[in-house]
């Protein structure tokens, strides 16, 4: 396995078992980040030891119900896909046994972090997801802040998901997170999961950009990215992630790291920080957002 193949998987070269995709500290090469993605038909149930690790179920397609050994259960509505909307998840505790169930079948993403502390499962509704538009011109994209810190509590758990439109640009300026400075930059592993949308019956691509810092394994890679593909990315300038015109393009973004304080500290590359300030004289990309969070749901 050659250095770039080692940090592009492409769809079906990391499953394991039960799991579409199986993305874990040891077959990282990391300590921290983990991505499962498991498929379930009608019917269909899993289940699983949390171990070390916190977890955000996160559906992907369809819905679920997600049953803790401690008692506690979640019903995920979820979503018809990742370009349909908004979705409800579930937080569950490290040191716990978990069953996933879905009475129509469905995609569902695992998104985990090692951990220390042992945290209280919870419901996270899709009515208090933070939609943020980043960026404006080509450079627009749709961030869902699900897991994001200081939205949603996690001990080192880090999650999002970004939606770039068809011929733009995200992950832009290239930036990274790979050394611990103190109110600067935080140290954090990170996948990148894809999924890019059909157009006249056709199957989408895109490509992303990981550039030498100077710092760790000086990861490069440069990869034609297609539904279902990770990128792992333990140190490096990352960006772009463009997307390819009329193919609407999804990321969900795991990150984790050993810095005592959850955080999402970035640094600009220096040859690109600059486009920053043009955003304010242009408009956001007119398709955006391509959906919003739904109105407060009663449980």
């Amino acid at each position: 396995m050659n250095a770039e193949s080692t940090f592009h998987r492409p769809a079906g070269t990391a499953a394991d078992g039960p799991y579409a995709l199986d993305i874990h500290p040891k077959n990282a090469g990391w300590g921290y980040s983990s991505l499962r993605v498991l498929e379930l038909p009608p019917g269909g149930h899993h289940s699983f030891a949390t171990g070390e690790s916190e977890w955000i179920v996160l559906p992907l397609s369809g819905g679920c119900t997600v049953a803790v050994d401690s008692g506690e259960e979640f019903a995920l509505t979820g979503r018809d896909s990742v370009f349909s909307g908004v979705t409800d998840f579930a937080y569950v505790p490290r040191d716990a046994h978990v069953g996933i169930a879905s009475e129509s079948g469905g995609r569902f993403a695992l998104t985990g972090a090692r951990c220390s502390k042992r945290l209280p499962a919870r419901y996270g509704p899709a009515s208090s997801v933070p939609v943020e538009l980043r960026g404006t011109g080509n450079c627009s994209r749709q961030v869902n802040n699900f897991g994001a810190a200081g939205v949603f509590e996690c001990d080192k758990l880090i999650a999002v998901e970004v939606i770039t439109p068809g011929g733009n640009w995200s992950s832009y300026p290239p930036h990274k997170h790979d050394e611990c400075r103190p109110g600067e930059e935080s140290e954090l592993e990170e996948i990148y999961y894809f999924e890019i949308a059909e157009a006249n019956g056709k199957p989408g691509l895109g490509y992303q950009r990981v550039s030498p810092s100077g710092h760790g394994q000086n990861t490069d890679v440069l990869a034609e990215v297609r539904g279902g593909d990770v990128v792992l990315i333990p140190d490096g300038w990352h960006g772009p992630s463009i997307a390819a015109p009329g193919h609407d393009m999804y990321y969900l973004n795991v990150m984790a790291g050993p810095g005592e304080a959850r955080e999402w500290l970035i640094c600009d590359h220096p040859d690109h920080g600059w486009i920053r300030g043009t955003w304010p004289e242009q408009p956001v990309d007119p398709r955006l957002p391509l959906y919003s969070a739904p109105a407060g749901e009663a449980r």
